[in-house]
């Protein structure tokens, strides 16, 4: 089962406007101790993940533009510096000061289907799934939000397979829930990387009180209830 030590998480960021369950913190700062090579380093040092580089977010000529150069990139600051992102991915601290150290503003990604995957869902069915599983007394992980409404559920590898199957057995498996499983090839945009939107948020993060990731089948039948609803409602 995986493991993960107690740490000083990396900070999530302030936005204008929050859920109770997202409560805002600082921007990360080019140096200092909420700088974004800071959480690299504390997600290889404390947490045993793997990281890749990220894309920067810029401000150009009074819009948000991808370090990428593409000037009509989808996702600016939320994708891969390096198209061999999965081979360069390293646990290694000397990697993530090489690579902070020459853009730190980058965005921090974790790669997913190697230490964790991710169940991704959007936000006003993440805040209601996760209230539900924390009155039930259910193991949650750690839970990242990004400005993009979305919120990132971190459980165990492999979760792929199940979430289809359990979905069948839940009796929603004819239904379109905007729910996904991020798992082998896939990446997330890690806390506090900056997309056009703000930063992206720890809304549990990785520590003591939820060092053992669950298993999907944990997380599944509360997030699945709470994405049908929000389905119904749009």
């Amino acid at each position: 089962m995986t493991t993960a030590r107690a740490t000083k998480a990396p900070p999530r960021a302030a936005q204008t406007q929050t859920s109770p369950a997202i409560p805002a913190q600082p921007a990360p700062s080019p140096s200092g101790p909420f700088s974004l090579l800071t959480a690299a380093l504390e997600y290889i040092e404390d947490q045993h993940w793997e990281i890749a580089l990220g894309t920067e977010t810029l401000r150009m000529e009074g819009r948000w533009a991808c370090s990428c150069g593409d000037s009509g990139c989808p996702s600016p600051g939320a994708h891969p510096a390096h198209r061999d992102w999965q081979k360069r991915a390293s646990g290694q601290p000397s990697r993530a000061h090489e690579w902070w150290n020459a853009s730190p503003q980058a965005s921090i990604l974790l790669p997913t289907g190697r230490t964790f995957d991710v169940l991704d869902v959007p936000e006003a069915a993440g805040c209601l799934g996760l209230a539900r599983m924390e009155r039930a007394g259910a193991t949650v992980g750690p839970v990242a939000a990004t400005p993009e409404r979305r919120m990132y559920f971190f459980v165990l590898p492999n979760c792929r397979v199940k979430t289809v199957k359990l979905l069948s057995a839940l009796g929603w498996g004819r239904t379109k829930l905007d729910l996904a499983c991020r798992g082998t090839g896939d990446f997330v945009v890690a806390p506090p990387s900056r997309t056009p939107g703000g930063h992206v948020q720890w809304v549990r993060p990785p520590g003591e009180a939820n060092r053992w990731m669950p298993d999907v089948e944990e997380l599944l039948a509360p997030l699945a209830y709470a994405c049908g609803i929000h389905v119904a409602r749009r």
